[in-house]
């Protein structure tokens, strides 16, 4: 879904990455700081529970963490490497939050009642949707064929995750936060669903399938 406004943000952040390169800044010095900034935070905030400060914190590092394909364009094109890097660090950023929100679950006092049960399961079943999602695109490029599409990408799943974790620090209730983990686990489920039924039509249509 925001997928769509990727455009406008590069130009948007296109003077941030321009200051950056005049620093010498390399585009895999920023995917790196992100995710580990990223992480960082995220779990910090899971055995803190200061969700506001750390949704905050971590929406600092995640656009930081946007700037590498901009500053890889203005210091003369980004590498096969470096496309290799941010997706593979990407994947343990999104771990590292939604790793972040489980922790701060468990640590609850109220565990083990309905809501904080909830929101932990969907948390984990959400860490398989994202990381099969972007399986999907990985394997399927692997063969010749294309899959990022879908109702929830990485953009789409860390505005859910930030949303719902900003809502419950400033005061509402944890059931807000189950509530968009079980929403990001759906959407991340019919994501999978739709990148599988993307790459098995791509494959017929090229005749690289069985016939179900």
């Amino acid at each position: 879904m925001f997928e769509k406004l990727r455009g406008p943000w590069r130009k948007i952040i296109s003077p941030i990455a321009r200051t950056l390169v005049k620093l010498g800044v390399t585009a895999n010095m920023v995917t790196i700081a992100g995710a580990v900034g990223t992480a960082f935070f995220a779990v910090l905030t899971g055995f803190t529970g200061w969700l506001l400060p750390g949704a905050a914190m971590i929406t600092v590092m995640v656009i930081f963490d946007s700037l590498d394909g901009t500053v890889a364009a203005q210091s003369g094109g980004g590498t096969a490497f470096g496309a290799f890097l941010d997706s593979t660090v990407d994947r343990i950023a999104d771990w590292a939050v939604l790793l972040g929100v489980a922790i701060y679950l468990i640590r609850l006092k109220d565990f083990w009642t309905l809501w904080p049960q909830i929101g932990f399961w969907a948390a984990l079943v959400s860490m398989m949707t994202a990381f099969v999602t972007s399986y999907i695109r990985a394997r399927a490029q692997s063969i010749g064929l294309d899959a990022k599409n879908g109702i929830a990408t990485r953009s789409d799943r860390l505005v859910i995750i930030l949303v719902g974790m900003g809502l419950t620090g400033m005061g509402l209730p944890v059931a807000v936060l189950s509530c968009f983990m079980v929403l990001l686990a759906v959407l991340g489920a019919v994501t999978v669903g739709q990148r599988l039924y993307t790459v098995y039509s791509s494959a017929k249509e090229k005749g690289l399938t069985e016939h179900m």
